[in-house]
């Protein structure tokens, strides 16, 4: 069944942190919140076309620091979107990022009343030596805090948990565990610290054996609580996996507003990925042109992506083994054909013959050493276009 959802980006921090690399901006440096939301809404109405209205699936806003804004500001933008027909229902996943200490009973009644379900919060770590180093505004009290009062109205939230930071130690890593367990959240998103080699992030963090270490420890420690890793980052009690993040892993349409926001359609014959400005700036001057499009492939060549069979046979690989239930063929067989398929099959079959992939009733998924070294699996699994000739 097809599914349908939409992001917001939501540009707003109260500072940067220094692994970002998102298209974010520290509050004092961007427009009022009330101008970039009259930007989004405008976008809205200028490409309209661009989808057919229905039922929303999902909603989300992302950032950034969505929850830095007045929540009139979300609700307007919920709004916007039912004036164009794309609706939702007490079924619909509505999720808001929030950071520790910018949420309060003002907005999180309204939120509520919004028909906003699921809140992510942007813990991190729990140990405040380490907060300072990736430059977060908030101290460990202050997530106890907001995940104390998000458990107070017993509503669904997750949080990520950043690992793999400059001279973390395992027995650090296991402290941040704790008060995943503390808490329990019904969905927890660990991520494995990434920056380039001139970051000042990348001295000192734990060599490659000792991540890898780490996310062991953190699988075997989740799994044991209860939580299933049905996607490589990403751990959730049984119902509460993301739905919103499966639109993207199970080729579904999804529409991205606001700056940087991507969005992708199925169009045209294999797909289209299209998306906004980083720089605010550009962004801004492209809606003011009050351009009203009907697709996305008239939006200025550097934004969209007509994918070719090759690009959307990669999409559709890496996407679906990102996922604990793996690739299944007759999948492959449908969104291409029987050819195609078989192409996808035997490099698989490359890959379960080094273990990093196992058979299984409809396709294929990652074995525990393939999602260590799953960027080894995505890599056989990229097709070129005279790889199909």
């Amino acid at each position: 069944m097809d599914r349908f959802g939409v992001y917001f980006h939501i540009p707003y921090c109260l500072q940067r942190c220094l692994y970002c690399d998102f298209a974010t901006y520290e509050q004092s440096q961007i427009l009022p919140a009330e101008d970039y939301t009259s930007l989004v809404l405008r976008e809205m109405e200028q490409r309209k076309s661009f989808f057919t209205p229905r039922p929303l699936q999902t909603l989300y806003f992302g950032g950034g620091t969505p929850s830095l804004l007045d929540p009139d500001h979300i609700l307007q933008m919920i709004q916007g979107l039912e004036k164009l027909g794309f609706s939702h229902g007490p079924d619909t996943e509505i999720t808001i990022e929030i950071n520790p200490a910018t949420l309060n009973k003002r907005k999180m009644e309204t939120y509520l009343k919004a028909g906003i379900n699921r809140f992510s919060v942007g813990a991190q770590t729990f140990d405040n030596t380490q907060l300072k180093k990736v430059n977060r505004e908030h101290s460990a009290q202050q997530t106890e805090d907001t995940l104390s009062f998000l458990k107070s109205y017993q509503v669904n939230y997750s949080f990520d948990l950043l690992f793999a930071l400059p001279g973390q130690s395992l027995d650090g890593l296991k402290r941040d565990l704790e008060f995943v367990f503390k808490y329990d959240p019904p969905h927890v998103s660990p991520y494995c610290l990434t920056v380039p080699r001139e970051n000042p992030l990348s001295a000192g963090r734990p060599s490659e054996d000792h991540q890898v270490e780490m996310f062991d420890v953190i699988t075997q420690s989740l799994t044991s609580h209860g939580y299933t890793q049905y996607e490589i980052s990403n751990f959730a009690k049984p119902g509460f996996e993301s739905r919103h993040n499966k639109l993207y892993w199970e080729d579904q349409e999804w529409w991205g507003l606001g700056l940087s926001s991507h969005s992708y359609s199925k169009a045209t014959p294999y797909g289209i990925r299209f998306w906004n400005p980083r720089s605010i700036h550009d962004y801004e001057k492209q809606i003011h042109q009050g351009l009203d499009l009907s697709s996305p492939l008239e939006l200025p060549v550097s934004q969209f992506e007509n994918l070719e069979r090759h690009q959307a046979m990669t999409d559709y690989c890496h996407t679906s083994l990102r996922q604990l239930e793996g690739l299944s063929l007759s999948s492959a067989i449908q969104k291409f054909n029987s050819a195609l398929a078989l192409k996808i099959q035997n490099r698989c079959q490359k890959m379960v013959a080094k273990g990093l992939l196992e058979k299984t009733s409809y396709g294929f998924a990652l074995t525990s050493e393939g999602i260590v070294l799953s960027n080894q699996v995505f890599l056989e699994l990229t097709f070129l276009e005279e790889d199909l000739l």
